[in-house]
């Protein structure tokens, strides 16, 4: 049995957050540590209240929470990319480049994600 419960970073489109919670619920469930996106960008994901406080982000924060992400890849054992029907936009590609670059093993909520 291990020291301390795996550490699981989930990736993929702010666009998908319910989906994202879904998987951050089913993960915490089974035991894991999860660290996922702390602030949802995509109008499709965030209610009008969360939309309007989104349209202050700037250039220079998307920038860290980018770098903040990379960071929560290094803590992980592991990813888990939530790419409902096997999307995966750039952003979220140069997450998965940066996890296997760093040797984490990397799995799809939806196989056709693997592919492409």
């Amino acid at each position: 049995m291990p020291d301390r419960p795996e550490i699981v970073c989930i990736c993929g489109s702010t666009r998908f957050a319910t989906e994202m919670h879904a998987a951050n619920r089913e993960l915490t469930f089974a035991g894991a540590i999860v660290v996922a996106p702390g602030v949802f960008t995509h109008a499709e994901s965030r209610s009008s209240a969360m939309e309007e406080a989104a349209k202050s982000i700037t250039s220079e924060q998307k920038a860290a929470l980018d770098e903040l992400h990379r960071r929560k890849i290094d803590l992980a054992d592991r990813v888990l990319v939530v790419n409902p029907g096997g999307y995966i936009g750039e952003s979220t590609r140069r997450e998965i480049t940066y996890a296997t670059a760093a040797g984490k093993p990397v799995a799809f909520t939806d196989p056709l994600g693997d592919k492409g």
